[in-house]
Protein backbone atom coordinates (compact mmCIF):
# COMPACT_ATOMS: atom_id res chain seq x y z
CA UNK A 1 0.00 0.00 0.00
CA UNK A 2 1.44 3.33 -1.19
CA UNK A 3 4.94 2.09 -2.07
CA UNK A 4 5.53 4.30 -5.11
CA UNK A 5 9.11 4.97 -4.05
CA UNK A 6 10.18 1.30 -4.09
CA UNK A 7 7.66 -0.92 -5.87
CA UNK A 8 9.20 -0.44 -9.32
CA UNK A 9 12.64 -1.41 -8.01
CA UNK A 10 11.24 -4.59 -6.41
CA UNK A 11 9.44 -5.64 -9.60
CA UNK A 12 12.52 -5.12 -11.78
CA UNK A 13 14.73 -7.07 -9.37
CA UNK A 14 12.33 -10.02 -9.36
CA UNK A 15 12.06 -10.01 -13.17
CA UNK A 16 15.83 -9.84 -13.36
CA UNK A 17 16.07 -12.93 -11.15
CA UNK A 18 13.72 -14.79 -13.52
CA UNK A 19 15.77 -13.85 -16.56
CA UNK A 20 19.12 -14.69 -14.96
CA UNK A 21 18.09 -18.15 -13.75
CA UNK A 22 15.68 -19.12 -16.53
CA UNK A 23 12.64 -19.20 -14.28
CA UNK A 24 9.18 -19.17 -15.87
CA UNK A 25 7.53 -16.82 -13.40
CA UNK A 26 5.35 -13.78 -12.87
CA UNK A 27 5.43 -10.82 -10.50
CA UNK A 28 2.20 -10.02 -8.71
CA UNK A 29 1.58 -6.84 -6.77
CA UNK A 30 -1.28 -7.34 -4.29
CA UNK A 31 -2.46 -3.76 -3.93
CA UNK A 32 -4.33 -2.90 -0.75
CA UNK A 33 -5.78 0.46 -1.80
CA UNK A 34 -2.81 2.54 -2.92
CA UNK A 35 -3.45 6.18 -3.82
CA UNK A 36 0.08 7.29 -4.77
CA UNK A 37 0.24 5.93 -8.32
CA UNK A 38 2.17 2.80 -7.35
CA UNK A 39 -0.28 0.57 -9.23
CA UNK A 40 0.64 2.08 -12.60
CA UNK A 41 4.33 2.09 -11.73
CA UNK A 42 4.11 -1.66 -11.00
CA UNK A 43 2.33 -2.34 -14.29
CA UNK A 44 4.84 -0.30 -16.25
CA UNK A 45 7.64 -2.28 -14.63
CA UNK A 46 6.08 -5.57 -15.79
CA UNK A 47 4.00 -6.74 -12.82
CA UNK A 48 0.42 -7.95 -12.71
CA UNK A 49 -1.52 -5.85 -10.20
CA UNK A 50 -4.23 -7.58 -8.16
CA UNK A 51 -6.48 -5.16 -6.22
CA UNK A 52 -7.46 -6.46 -2.76
CA UNK A 53 -10.23 -4.43 -1.15
CA UNK A 54 -10.11 -6.04 2.32
CA UNK A 55 -7.57 -4.14 4.38
CA UNK A 56 -4.72 -5.83 6.21
CA UNK A 57 -1.41 -7.58 5.61
CA UNK A 58 -2.90 -11.07 5.63
CA UNK A 59 -5.82 -10.14 3.38
CA UNK A 60 -3.49 -8.56 0.82
CA UNK A 61 -1.20 -11.59 0.76
CA UNK A 62 -4.04 -14.11 0.45
CA UNK A 63 -5.46 -12.08 -2.44
CA UNK A 64 -2.12 -12.30 -4.23
CA UNK A 65 -1.66 -15.99 -3.40
CA UNK A 66 -5.07 -16.91 -4.80
CA UNK A 67 -4.43 -14.91 -7.96
CA UNK A 68 -1.00 -16.48 -8.55
CA UNK A 69 -0.63 -19.05 -11.32
CA UNK A 70 2.70 -20.58 -10.32
CA UNK A 71 3.47 -23.78 -8.46
CA UNK A 72 5.80 -21.95 -6.09
CA UNK A 73 5.30 -18.52 -4.53
CA UNK A 74 7.82 -16.17 -2.96
CA UNK A 75 6.29 -13.39 -0.87
CA UNK A 76 8.05 -10.27 0.30
CA UNK A 77 7.46 -6.65 1.25
CA UNK A 78 7.51 -4.07 -1.54
CA UNK A 79 9.68 -1.63 0.42
CA UNK A 80 13.01 -2.89 -1.04
CA UNK A 81 14.21 -4.22 2.33
CA UNK A 82 14.67 -7.73 0.87
CA UNK A 83 16.83 -8.61 -2.12
CA UNK A 84 14.60 -10.15 -4.79
CA UNK A 85 17.64 -11.05 -6.90
CA UNK A 86 18.78 -13.59 -4.26
CA UNK A 87 15.83 -15.97 -4.30
CA UNK A 88 17.64 -19.03 -5.66
CA UNK A 89 18.20 -20.70 -2.21
CA UNK A 90 14.44 -20.53 -1.60
CA UNK A 91 13.64 -22.03 -4.99
CA UNK A 92 16.20 -24.81 -4.57
CA UNK A 93 14.66 -25.87 -1.25
CA UNK A 94 11.18 -25.93 -2.79
CA UNK A 95 12.41 -28.02 -5.71
CA UNK A 96 13.94 -30.38 -3.15
CA UNK A 97 10.49 -31.02 -1.63
CA UNK A 98 10.00 -28.34 1.02
CA UNK A 99 6.49 -26.99 1.60
CA UNK A 100 7.55 -23.76 3.29
CA UNK A 101 10.96 -22.05 3.23
CA UNK A 102 11.48 -19.29 5.77
CA UNK A 103 14.10 -16.59 5.59
CA UNK A 104 16.15 -16.05 8.75
CA UNK A 105 17.37 -12.48 9.14
CA UNK A 106 19.33 -13.24 12.30
CA UNK A 107 21.46 -15.77 10.39
CA UNK A 108 21.74 -13.79 7.15
CA UNK A 109 22.41 -10.39 8.62
CA UNK A 110 20.50 -7.29 9.63
CA UNK A 111 22.02 -4.07 8.31
CA UNK A 112 22.37 -1.04 10.55
CA UNK A 113 19.07 0.82 10.78
CA UNK A 114 17.10 -1.97 9.07
CA UNK A 115 15.25 -3.08 12.23
CA UNK A 116 14.41 -1.07 15.38
CA UNK A 117 16.36 -2.27 18.45
CA UNK A 118 13.10 -3.11 20.26
CA UNK A 119 12.10 -5.47 17.45
CA UNK A 120 15.59 -6.92 17.01
CA UNK A 121 16.45 -7.68 20.63
CA UNK A 122 13.04 -8.16 22.27
CA UNK A 123 10.00 -8.46 20.03
CA UNK A 124 11.12 -10.93 17.38
CA UNK A 125 13.29 -13.13 19.65
CA UNK A 126 10.57 -13.39 22.33
CA UNK A 127 7.72 -14.11 19.92
CA UNK A 128 9.83 -16.64 18.01
CA UNK A 129 10.74 -18.34 21.30
CA UNK A 130 7.06 -18.50 22.29
CA UNK A 131 6.22 -20.03 18.90
CA UNK A 132 8.93 -22.68 19.26
CA UNK A 133 7.85 -23.46 22.84
CA UNK A 134 4.13 -23.65 22.16
CA UNK A 135 4.19 -25.57 18.88
CA UNK A 136 7.50 -27.42 18.76
CA UNK A 137 8.64 -25.44 15.72
CA UNK A 138 12.34 -25.16 14.86
CA UNK A 139 12.01 -21.83 13.07
CA UNK A 140 14.35 -19.17 14.43
CA UNK A 141 12.69 -16.14 12.80
CA UNK A 142 8.90 -16.46 12.93
CA UNK A 143 8.23 -13.07 11.38
CA UNK A 144 10.60 -12.82 8.46
CA UNK A 145 8.67 -11.17 5.62
CA UNK A 146 10.58 -13.04 2.91
CA UNK A 147 9.44 -16.64 2.58
CA UNK A 148 8.59 -19.14 -0.16
CA UNK A 149 6.09 -21.98 -0.31
CA UNK A 150 4.11 -24.33 -2.47
CA UNK A 151 0.90 -22.59 -3.45
CA UNK A 152 -1.30 -25.68 -3.04
CA UNK A 153 0.15 -26.44 0.40
CA UNK A 154 -0.66 -23.00 1.80
CA UNK A 155 -4.13 -22.86 0.23
CA UNK A 156 -4.87 -26.24 1.80
CA UNK A 157 -4.39 -24.71 5.26
CA UNK A 158 -7.27 -22.22 4.72
CA UNK A 159 -5.53 -19.47 6.68
CA UNK A 160 -7.96 -17.12 8.43
CA UNK A 161 -6.19 -14.07 9.86
CA UNK A 162 -6.23 -10.81 7.94
CA UNK A 163 -3.66 -8.71 9.81
CA UNK A 164 0.03 -8.89 10.65
CA UNK A 165 -0.51 -12.11 12.64
CA UNK A 166 -0.86 -13.83 9.25
CA UNK A 167 2.92 -14.30 9.36
CA UNK A 168 2.62 -16.32 12.58
CA UNK A 169 -0.42 -18.26 11.40
CA UNK A 170 1.37 -19.50 8.29
CA UNK A 171 4.23 -20.95 10.34
CA UNK A 172 2.01 -22.35 13.11
CA UNK A 173 -0.53 -23.99 10.82
CA UNK A 174 2.23 -25.41 8.60
CA UNK A 175 3.95 -26.85 11.70
CA UNK A 176 0.73 -28.40 13.02
CA UNK A 177 0.00 -29.87 9.59
CA UNK A 178 3.38 -31.62 9.58
CA UNK A 179 4.74 -29.72 6.57
CA UNK A 180 8.38 -29.82 5.54
CA UNK A 181 9.57 -26.41 6.77
CA UNK A 182 13.12 -25.19 6.20
CA UNK A 183 15.13 -22.02 6.77
CA UNK A 184 17.65 -20.17 4.64
CA UNK A 185 19.71 -17.13 5.73
CA UNK A 186 18.51 -13.85 4.27
CA UNK A 187 19.60 -10.26 4.65
CA UNK A 188 17.50 -7.32 5.76
CA UNK A 189 18.38 -3.84 4.51
CA UNK A 190 16.91 -0.46 5.45
CA UNK A 191 13.74 0.09 3.44
CA UNK A 192 13.72 2.66 0.65
CA UNK A 193 10.61 4.57 1.70
CA UNK A 194 10.59 8.03 3.23
CA UNK A 195 7.30 7.62 5.10
CA UNK A 196 6.86 5.72 8.41
CA UNK A 197 6.13 1.96 8.11
CA UNK A 198 2.60 0.58 8.48
CA UNK A 199 3.78 -1.69 11.32
CA UNK A 200 2.72 -0.68 14.85
CA UNK A 201 5.15 -2.11 17.42
CA UNK A 202 2.86 -2.74 20.38
CA UNK A 203 -0.42 -3.31 18.55
CA UNK A 204 0.97 -5.79 16.04
CA UNK A 205 3.23 -7.42 18.62
CA UNK A 206 0.19 -8.05 20.81
CA UNK A 207 -1.74 -9.47 17.85
CA UNK A 208 1.07 -11.96 17.20
CA UNK A 209 1.23 -12.99 20.87
CA UNK A 210 -2.55 -13.24 21.09
CA UNK A 211 -2.66 -15.52 18.06
CA UNK A 212 0.07 -17.80 19.45
CA UNK A 213 -1.83 -18.14 22.74
CA UNK A 214 -5.24 -18.71 21.16
CA UNK A 215 -3.86 -21.48 18.95
CA UNK A 216 -2.32 -23.29 21.91
CA UNK A 217 -5.03 -24.27 24.43
CA UNK A 218 -2.40 -26.34 26.24
CA UNK A 219 -0.30 -23.31 27.18
CA UNK A 220 -3.20 -20.88 27.43
CA UNK A 221 -5.47 -23.00 29.65
CA UNK A 222 -4.21 -26.48 30.49
CA UNK A 223 -0.75 -25.91 31.98
CA UNK A 224 -1.71 -22.78 34.00
CA UNK A 225 -4.87 -24.55 35.17
CA UNK A 226 -3.02 -27.65 36.33
CA UNK A 227 -0.47 -25.52 38.20
CA UNK A 228 -3.18 -23.53 39.95
CA UNK A 229 -5.07 -26.69 40.90
CA UNK A 230 -1.92 -28.32 42.27
CA UNK A 231 -0.98 -25.29 44.37
CA UNK A 232 -4.53 -24.86 45.62
CA UNK A 233 -4.97 -28.53 46.54
CA UNK A 234 -1.65 -28.75 48.35
CA UNK A 235 -2.36 -25.58 50.34
CA UNK A 236 -5.96 -26.57 51.00
CA UNK A 237 -5.13 -30.02 52.31
CA UNK A 238 -2.37 -28.59 54.49
CA UNK A 239 -4.67 -25.95 56.01
CA UNK A 240 -7.70 -28.20 56.43
CA UNK A 241 -6.61 -29.37 59.89
CA UNK A 242 -5.19 -26.14 61.26
CA UNK A 243 -2.98 -23.09 60.67
CA UNK A 244 0.56 -23.40 59.38
CA UNK A 245 3.43 -21.22 60.55
CA UNK A 246 6.48 -20.40 58.51
CA UNK A 247 8.73 -18.38 60.77
CA UNK A 248 6.75 -15.43 62.01
CA UNK A 249 4.09 -15.77 59.27
CA UNK A 250 0.89 -17.71 60.01
CA UNK A 251 -1.26 -19.14 57.18
CA UNK A 252 -4.85 -19.76 58.28
CA UNK A 253 -8.40 -19.73 56.89
CA UNK A 254 -7.80 -16.64 54.78
CA UNK A 255 -5.18 -18.58 52.86
CA UNK A 256 -7.60 -21.53 52.73
CA UNK A 257 -10.14 -19.33 50.90
CA UNK A 258 -7.45 -18.29 48.42
CA UNK A 259 -6.45 -21.94 47.92
CA UNK A 260 -10.08 -22.80 47.22
CA UNK A 261 -10.28 -20.05 44.61
CA UNK A 262 -7.10 -21.36 42.96
CA UNK A 263 -8.59 -24.86 42.73
CA UNK A 264 -11.83 -23.56 41.18
CA UNK A 265 -10.09 -21.29 38.67
CA UNK A 266 -7.57 -23.99 37.77
CA UNK A 267 -10.30 -26.57 37.26
CA UNK A 268 -12.21 -24.14 35.05
CA UNK A 269 -9.08 -23.50 32.99
CA UNK A 270 -8.53 -27.24 32.48
CA UNK A 271 -12.12 -27.63 31.29
CA UNK A 272 -11.68 -24.67 28.95
CA UNK A 273 -8.59 -26.33 27.49
CA UNK A 274 -10.65 -29.41 26.67
CA UNK A 275 -13.60 -27.44 25.26
CA UNK A 276 -11.35 -25.23 23.14
CA UNK A 277 -9.46 -28.21 21.76
CA UNK A 278 -12.65 -30.06 20.87
CA UNK A 279 -14.13 -27.03 19.12
CA UNK A 280 -10.91 -26.25 17.24
CA UNK A 281 -10.63 -29.87 16.09
CA UNK A 282 -14.23 -29.96 14.89
CA UNK A 283 -13.86 -26.68 12.97
CA UNK A 284 -10.47 -27.61 11.49
CA UNK A 285 -8.47 -24.82 13.17
CA UNK A 286 -6.26 -27.36 14.94
CA UNK A 287 -5.25 -30.83 13.73
CA UNK A 288 -6.76 -33.98 15.15
CA UNK A 289 -5.31 -34.90 18.56
CA UNK A 290 -5.49 -38.59 19.51
CA UNK A 291 -5.13 -37.85 23.23
CA UNK A 292 -8.07 -35.46 23.22
CA UNK A 293 -10.07 -37.92 21.13
CA UNK A 294 -9.45 -40.64 23.73
CA UNK A 295 -10.71 -38.33 26.47
CA UNK A 296 -13.85 -37.55 24.46
CA UNK A 297 -14.45 -41.23 23.68
CA UNK A 298 -14.03 -42.32 27.29
CA UNK A 299 -15.78 -39.36 28.90
CA UNK A 300 -19.45 -39.65 28.05
CA UNK A 301 -22.18 -37.28 29.17
CA UNK A 302 -23.43 -39.88 31.63
CA UNK A 303 -20.01 -40.26 33.27
CA UNK A 304 -19.68 -36.50 33.56
CA UNK A 305 -23.07 -36.28 35.23
CA UNK A 306 -22.14 -39.06 37.65
CA UNK A 307 -18.84 -37.43 38.65
CA UNK A 308 -20.52 -34.05 38.95
CA UNK A 309 -23.25 -35.60 41.06
CA UNK A 310 -20.71 -37.21 43.40
CA UNK A 311 -18.93 -33.87 43.86
CA UNK A 312 -22.26 -32.21 44.58
CA UNK A 313 -23.08 -34.92 47.10
CA UNK A 314 -19.74 -34.38 48.85
CA UNK A 315 -20.42 -30.65 49.01
CA UNK A 316 -23.90 -31.18 50.42
CA UNK A 317 -22.55 -33.55 53.07
CA UNK A 318 -20.04 -30.90 54.07
CA UNK A 319 -22.73 -28.24 54.32
CA UNK A 320 -24.86 -30.54 56.47
CA UNK A 321 -21.82 -31.08 58.69
CA UNK A 322 -21.38 -27.31 58.98
CA UNK A 323 -25.04 -26.98 60.03
CA UNK A 324 -24.53 -29.67 62.64
CA UNK A 325 -21.46 -27.80 63.87
CA UNK A 326 -23.52 -24.61 64.13
CA UNK A 327 -26.29 -26.47 65.94
CA UNK A 328 -23.72 -27.70 68.43
CA UNK A 329 -23.08 -24.07 69.30
CA UNK A 330 -26.83 -23.39 69.70
CA UNK A 331 -26.86 -21.50 66.37
CA UNK A 332 -24.86 -18.76 67.97
CA UNK A 333 -21.63 -17.06 67.04
CA UNK A 334 -18.94 -19.34 65.63
CA UNK A 335 -15.20 -19.13 65.45
CA UNK A 336 -14.50 -18.46 61.74
CA UNK A 337 -11.29 -20.47 61.89
CA UNK A 338 -13.29 -23.59 62.71
CA UNK A 339 -16.40 -22.96 60.62
CA UNK A 340 -14.60 -22.03 57.39
CA UNK A 341 -12.56 -25.21 57.47
CA UNK A 342 -15.82 -27.03 56.84
CA UNK A 343 -17.70 -24.53 54.68
CA UNK A 344 -14.91 -23.62 52.22
CA UNK A 345 -14.11 -27.19 51.03
CA UNK A 346 -17.85 -27.94 50.80
CA UNK A 347 -18.56 -24.87 48.71
CA UNK A 348 -15.56 -25.67 46.51
CA UNK A 349 -16.90 -29.17 45.83
CA UNK A 350 -20.33 -27.78 44.93
CA UNK A 351 -18.87 -25.24 42.50
CA UNK A 352 -16.71 -27.88 40.82
CA UNK A 353 -19.69 -30.21 40.52
CA UNK A 354 -21.63 -27.70 38.43
CA UNK A 355 -18.53 -26.92 36.36
CA UNK A 356 -18.20 -30.63 35.59
CA UNK A 357 -21.87 -31.04 34.68
CA UNK A 358 -21.98 -27.97 32.44
CA UNK A 359 -18.71 -28.91 30.70
CA UNK A 360 -19.97 -32.45 30.04
CA UNK A 361 -23.15 -31.06 28.51
CA UNK A 362 -21.20 -28.64 26.33
CA UNK A 363 -18.81 -31.32 25.06
CA UNK A 364 -21.83 -33.43 24.13
CA UNK A 365 -23.27 -30.49 22.17
CA UNK A 366 -19.96 -30.03 20.31
CA UNK A 367 -19.98 -33.73 19.44
CA UNK A 368 -23.32 -33.49 17.61
CA UNK A 369 -22.77 -34.10 13.89
CA UNK A 370 -24.79 -32.85 10.95
CA UNK A 371 -26.26 -35.87 9.24
CA UNK A 372 -27.39 -36.24 5.63
CA UNK A 373 -30.24 -38.70 5.38
CA UNK A 374 -30.10 -41.21 2.49
CA UNK A 375 -32.54 -40.71 -0.40
CA UNK A 376 -35.78 -42.67 -0.33
CA UNK A 377 -35.20 -44.05 -3.84
CA UNK A 378 -32.14 -46.18 -4.45
CA UNK A 379 -29.77 -44.39 -6.82
CA UNK A 380 -28.97 -47.54 -8.83
CA UNK A 381 -32.65 -48.38 -9.36
CA UNK A 382 -33.40 -44.81 -10.39
CA UNK A 383 -30.57 -44.83 -12.95
CA UNK A 384 -31.78 -48.16 -14.35
CA UNK A 385 -35.29 -46.75 -14.82
CA UNK A 386 -33.91 -43.77 -16.75
CA UNK A 387 -31.86 -45.99 -19.05
CA UNK A 388 -34.82 -48.30 -19.76
CA UNK A 389 -37.11 -45.34 -20.52
CA UNK A 390 -34.57 -43.96 -23.00
CA UNK A 391 -34.24 -47.35 -24.70
CA UNK A 392 -38.02 -47.63 -25.06
CA UNK A 393 -38.15 -44.19 -26.67
CA UNK A 394 -35.41 -45.11 -29.18
CA UNK A 395 -37.20 -48.36 -30.13
CA UNK A 396 -40.47 -46.48 -30.62
CA UNK A 397 -38.88 -43.88 -32.91
CA UNK A 398 -37.18 -46.63 -34.96
CA UNK A 399 -40.53 -48.38 -35.57
CA UNK A 400 -42.14 -45.09 -36.68
CA UNK A 401 -39.29 -44.38 -39.12
CA UNK A 402 -39.53 -47.86 -40.72
CA UNK A 403 -43.33 -47.66 -41.27
CA UNK A 404 -44.43 -46.78 -44.99
CA UNK A 405 -45.91 -43.31 -45.50
CA UNK A 406 -49.65 -43.16 -46.23
CA UNK A 407 -51.31 -41.30 -49.14
CA UNK A 408 -52.18 -38.27 -47.04
CA UNK A 409 -48.61 -38.02 -45.76
CA UNK A 410 -47.21 -38.14 -49.33
CA UNK A 411 -49.60 -35.41 -50.42
CA UNK A 412 -48.54 -33.21 -47.53
CA UNK A 413 -44.93 -33.68 -48.52
CA UNK A 414 -45.67 -32.70 -52.16
CA UNK A 415 -47.58 -29.59 -51.08
CA UNK A 416 -44.70 -28.50 -48.88
CA UNK A 417 -42.23 -28.92 -51.76
CA UNK A 418 -44.33 -26.73 -54.08
CA UNK A 419 -44.97 -23.97 -51.54
CA UNK A 420 -41.91 -21.66 -51.85
CA UNK A 421 -38.37 -22.08 -53.12
CA UNK A 422 -35.74 -22.56 -50.40
CA UNK A 423 -33.50 -19.51 -49.61
CA UNK A 424 -29.97 -19.74 -48.24
CA UNK A 425 -29.21 -16.97 -45.71
CA UNK A 426 -25.53 -16.48 -44.81
CA UNK A 427 -24.78 -16.26 -41.09
CA UNK A 428 -24.17 -12.74 -39.83
CA UNK A 429 -20.69 -11.75 -38.72
CA UNK A 430 -20.13 -12.77 -35.11
CA UNK A 431 -23.04 -15.26 -35.07
CA UNK A 432 -22.37 -18.93 -34.49
CA UNK A 433 -23.84 -21.72 -36.58
CA UNK A 434 -23.87 -25.34 -35.70
CA UNK A 435 -21.05 -27.21 -37.40
CA UNK A 436 -19.00 -24.06 -38.12
CA UNK A 437 -15.62 -23.83 -36.41
CA UNK A 438 -14.91 -20.66 -34.41
CA UNK A 439 -11.50 -19.40 -35.56
CA UNK A 440 -11.35 -16.34 -33.29
CA UNK A 441 -8.19 -16.38 -31.15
Amino acid sequence: MNEAETVETCVRKALGFFAEHGVDGEVIIADNGSTDGSRQLARDAGARVVPVSAKGYGNALMGGIRAARGTYIVMGDADDSYDFTALLPFLEQLRDGADLVMGNRFKGGIASGAMPPLHRYLGNPVLSFVGRLFFGSKIGDFHCGLRAFRRDSILRLELQTGGMEFASEMVVRSTLAGYDIREVPTTLSPDGRSRPPHLSTWRDGWRHLRFLCLYSPRWLFLIPGLLMMAVGLIAGVALATGPIRVGDVAFDVDTLVGASAAVVIGFQAVLFALLTKVYAMEEGFLPHDKRVQRVIDNWSLERGLVVGGLLALAGLVGLVASLAHWQGHSFGELDPRDALRIVVPSATALIMSFQMIFASLFVSILAIRRRSHPPVTDVVDEATDVVEAAADKVRSESRDAEAPAGPRENADADDAAEAEPAEVVPAEAGASTEGTADKTA
